[in-house]
């Protein structure tokens, strides 16, 4: 048994220009004729704001992703997602799960670096797009993280908890008690963000039925998503009822998005279950896995794309590194995490 390896941000860092942080990767070298996307600087965000005890590399990046996404805004509340390698914006703002995910992080950042420069900027930018409302479930549940990071330093921000509110609201209200305990016909990706609201907005929102069915939820997913004794997350093309296992190709996403919920439930619930669903996501990242592949490059700290049944796509792409960084962040707190090697 080891303790997790620490989240090393040097891959990150060396995919990242004077501008933001590169979407793909060819291997470990950026591939800079895809650009930028505002997805991957609100991922940035939130690990950056929460790594404790920052270094000036790890600051200098949380900085540039915030000013990225302040360029994102529109006037409506919405954002833009992709830039172009020259810096042009190649969308108009909008409320897919870019919105969701920038919320997510401007909310994280206020929460965790209240004194930094920016906090008043990152606020106001905050509250005018919380007033605003997406379509798309994921979109909401992300913006809905956000919502329950500015709530936990300010139970008093009245847009933050309608916001939560009406999120919870979505997911809670699609679920049919059929046998496919599910809230959609299928699982597709990021799937435990779905509970974590029900969970988050039953805490903050002092609702204990919403933390029962955010708990139940995310135990039937942490059930279905293990075989064998690990992780054998939902693949990219999404996975219904009676779908075959195991499926491919597997995204970290899914896993980074495990151990958040399960770092949550840990947080507000005792059950073991749910500090080994943190030990599981990082488990899948060193190997214990459908391939028993190691799904990380200790050599740069950077995740691998996906995991083929033929092996991992050895790309270190901005999302996936992200996704690796979020679970060995998570992997400090819940007690006892460790894993086998």
């Amino acid at each position: 048994m080891t303790a997790p390896p620490e989240p090393r941000f040097d891959h990150l860092l060396s995919m990242t220009d004077g501008r933001a942080t590169f979407e793909h990767a060819l291997l470990t070298a950026p591939r800079r004729e895809h650009g930028y996307c505002s997805d991957d600087m609100a991922r940035v965000l939130v690990v950056t704001a929460r790594e404790p005890d920052a270094s000036a590399d790890v600051s200098r990046l949380r900085r540039k992703s915030f000013r990225f996404l302040a360029d994102a805004q529109g006037h409506d509340g919405g954002f833009r997602n992709r830039m172009r390698p020259d810096g042009r914006w190649a969308d108009q703002p909008a409320f897919g799960d870019w919105w969701g995910r920038s919320l997510w992080g401007l909310g994280t950042l206020i929460a965790r670096v209240p004194d930094g420069a920016g906090a008043a900027l990152a606020a106001r930018q905050f509250a005018h797009s919380a007033r605003r409302r997406s379509a798309w479930v994921r979109a909401m549940a992300f913006a809905a993280l956000g919502a329950a990071e500015v709530l936990a330093v300010d139970p008093s921000d009245h847009e933050a908890r309608r916001l939560l509110a009406d999120a919870a609201d979505r997911v809670s209200a699609a679920r049919d008690g059929s046998a496919w305990q599910w809230p959609e016909p299928r699982l597709s990706y990021a799937n435990a963000v779905l509970p974590e609201v029900l969970i988050a907005a039953g805490t903050l929102l002092d609702t204990p039925r919403l933390v029962r069915q955010g708990l139940d939820l995310l135990g039937w997913l942490l059930d279905h998503e293990t075989v064998g004794g690990h992780l054998s997350v939902t693949p990219a093309g999404g996975g219904g009822p009676g779908a075959p296992r195991p499926a491919f190709d597997q995204q970290p996403i899914e896993v980074a998005a495990l151990a958040d919920a399960c770092a949550r439930a840990a947080a507000v619930d005792g059950d073991a279950c749910w500090s080994r669903g943190v030990v599981a996501a990082v488990a899948w990242f060193l190997g214990d896995n459908d391939g028993g592949r190691v799904m990380w490059d200790p050599h740069t700290g950077g995740g691998y794309d996906g995991l083929h049944a033929t092996g991992p796509n050895r790309n270190q792409g901005a999302e996936s590194t992200l996704a690796l960084l979020a679970t060995l962040q998570h992997a400090r707190r819940p007690a006892p995490v460790s894993v086998a090697t």
